[in-house]
């Protein structure tokens, strides 16, 4: 088993399709094979690459990032995702916490790639494109190595394939590790309920970095030979083109894109050619999906899940759809409520989401009492609030009591705490996630100045952007004399949030 030998097959039955669209580059299948094979090759020879070894990759939506990771899983490596809005010191911990042996990245984002002597673990650092530091390799350079007649590695379906990175509420990330048995059965069933053929144009500005992207678009296109129409970012206005320039067939958005383009006139014309329009990633709004069908005439079909059940859980649905529903568990995964100690609740009893499959991930990557946690007799505990009515379809009630979603990305307060106190000024921090049009939820931080001391909305959020991914820094600040606090000494964040609420508004709303 090897999530590789997809690519094998559509190479074989597919070699003159289009495998990647970007701007105005074209892959085949063929092209998009013998790159791979090529790269594959060269990283074992120049960086001794063995099964089991971690290739970090640093990289925006471009055809390289879809080539490194299958050169990856070709030597039975384990591709390590980073998100591209990570700064230094977070690029950083990822690389040492995976204990990286390749580091791939570009030359916008070498910047925040660490200096050899803080990560000890990386022997090369590649660049996709044009190289200006020491010890860097470009990767056209490598263009000379010949495939190899070396077969794919011959994995179990235990062996690790991926590492991507999710917070927890430590605020450090945690690497969950997903097999190359999880992913063929995740990418199984997602060709299967959105009835994924050769024939269709997937459109992806969705991250690649992100599991949604990763493997239920970009591994799913390949597995069933489809095309990949990337692009490095969403921009209304250049995708919508795309939607007719490249023939899109398949629509993927989390809901906040979803609600944008209800704003655009004329919004049908473009999905015209669309067969087929899904979200996840977060909560989809019933009013938004129901003005989905009525301009567009089309049902969103909805996905839950989360990175450790790689990613795909529930689907709504193939045969009754339900508003509001994120549906029925996939074939051979379980799902049910539970309460705090574990117990199974009724239908209609709000609880915590627990979910058992071959889509859960082995674990938390070398922590072992963070993943027992977590997984309890096979079943992965979401911290997701949730209920199932009387036919087994799944609703979510509320997501766990701290997180911010930000547009379908995951920001835990303690982690935006901690980069906010490291100012001088700054005696507390209390970070709550408020509604955001855009993007569903954006982060606010009430604050509570040193006696003597002060500092600007603007500058404290320049402070937090220079030191993290800009999505998790604040976009509102709130000054405040102290946090609640209940008689424990716990932050009160309902408080927070309903103070958040009543105002409204913050004194500050960046761009």
């Amino acid at each position: 088993m090897n999530i590789f030998q997809a690519l094998e097959q559509s190479k074989d039955r597919y070699p003159r399709k289009e495998a990647i669209v970007f701007g105005g580059d074209r892959v085949t299948y063929a092209e998009l094979h013998e790159q791979v094979c090529r790269l594959s090759s060269a990283l074992q020879e120049i960086a001794g690459l063995q099964q089991g070894d971690r290739v970090a990759l640093f990289l925006p939506n471009r055809p390289e990032f879809v080539i490194s990771y299958y050169a990856a899983q070709r030597l039975g490596a384990i591709a390590v995702s980073l998100n591209v809005m990570l700064k230094h010191d977070e690029v950083k911990f990822i690389l040492n916490d995976s204990e990286a042996k390749v580091l791939i990245s570009s030359s916008q984002l070498l910047d925040q790639v660490p200096d050899a002597p803080e990560t000890p673990s990386v022997k090369k650092i590649l660049c996709i494109d044009n190289v200006e530091r020491a010890g860097v390799v470009g990767i056209d350079t490598l263009s000379s190595h010949g495939a190899g007649p070396e077969p794919a590695a011959d994995l179990g379906s235990n062996d690790g394939a991926a590492i991507l990175y999710t917070s927890g509420t430590t605020g450090k990330p945690k690497g969950a590790l997903l097999s190359h048995g999880n992913l063929t059965s995740n990418v199984a069933a997602t060709v299967r309920h959105t009835k994924m053929s050769s024939n269709d144009r997937l459109i992806c500005y969705l991250p690649l970095f992100h599991c949604f992207g990763q493997n239920f678009i970009m591994n799913a296109s390949v597995n069933c030979g489809a095309t990949l129409v990337l692009h490095e970012r969403f921009q209304p206005d250049e995708i919508l083109d795309s939607l007719k320039s490249n023939r899109i067939s398949v629509f993927f958005g989390v809901p906040p894109v979803f609600l944008r383009f209800l704003a655009v006139p004329n919004i049908a014309e473009c999905f015209n050619q669309v067969r087929y329009c899904f979200t996840a990633a977060a909560p989809m709004p019933v009013t938004v999906a129901r003005q989905w069908r009525e301009k567009i005439g089309q049902v969103i079909y909805e996905g839950y899940g989360l990175t450790e059940t790689s990613p795909f859980a529930s689907y709504n649905h193939d045969t009754q759809y339900r508003e509001g529903s994120v549906g029925t568990p996939l074939e051979n995964v379980e799902m049910k409520v539970v309460d705090h100690e574990g117990n199974d609740l009724p239908p209609g009893e709000q609880g915590e989401i627990a979910i058992k499959g071959p889509n859960v991930m082995l674990g938390y990557f070398r922590r072992p009492q963070e993943t027992a946690e977590v997984i309890r007799d096979g079943w992965f505990l979401t911290g997701d609030i949730g209920k199932m009515d009387n036919d087994g379809y799944f609703y979510l009630v509320d997501r766990a009591k701290d997180m911010i979603n930000v547009a379908g990305f995951k920001v835990w307060p303690r982690e935006v705490e901690e980069v906010l106190l490291q100012h001088p000024s700054l005696r507390e921090v209390g970070v709550v996630g408020i509604a955001d049009p855009a993007c569903g939820e954006t982060v606010k931080a009430f604050v509570v100045l040193k006696q003597g001391h002060s500092i600007s909305d603007r500058d404290l959020i320049d402070f937090a952007r220079e030191r993290m991914a800009i999505y998790k820094a604040p976009r509102h600040v709130e000054f405040i004399e102290a946090l609640p606090r209940n008689p424990a000494g716990k932050v009160l964040k309902r408080e927070l949030r309903a103070r958040a609420e009543a105002t409204a508004a913050s004194p500050l709303k960046v761009a």
